[in-house]
């Protein structure tokens, strides 16, 4: 940030930020899912590190969530399917948009492959 200036507009698109791939934890992978191949371009974090901003994409598969932090989806390609551990289901494709809460337990599906621009806050823990 330019002191003079203040604060840019942040832009993000397939040119932000640098793409990482992620490692699911295999003990979070669903019977039977296929080891999903998934990156993140995280194209901005607040001085606090608590405010993240991106885009996530991922190949097809299964595994166990827990939220810790609030996150706002968009889901641009693929199709999600959310079951939270109450039996309760959820399936969104290209053009939805949802809000995954901090405390949601369940499973996260990729039924085929998906991209999502994200926004993430993580509160203080208490």
């Amino acid at each position: 940030m330019n002191a003079t200036l203040g604060p840019a507009v942040v832009k993000i698109d397939a040119a932000s930020g640098n793409e990482e791939k992620l490692e699911l934890d295999p003990a979070r992978l669903a019977a039977g899912s296929p080891m999903p191949e998934q990156f993140v371009r995280n194209a901005y974090t607040d001085a606090s590190g608590r405010f993240f901003a991106g885009i996530w994409r991922s190949s097809v598969g299964a595994w166990r969530v827990t939220y810790t932090e609030n996150e706002f989806c968009f889901l641009t390609a693929g199709r999600l399917r959310i079951t939270d551990d109450h039996g309760r289901q959820w399936t969104y494709g290209p053009g939805d948009t949802f809000v995954m809460p901090a405390g949601f337990c369940g499973l996260w599906e990729v039924l085929e492959p998906a991209q999502k621009y994200y926004a993430i806050y993580e509160p203080p823990s208490s």
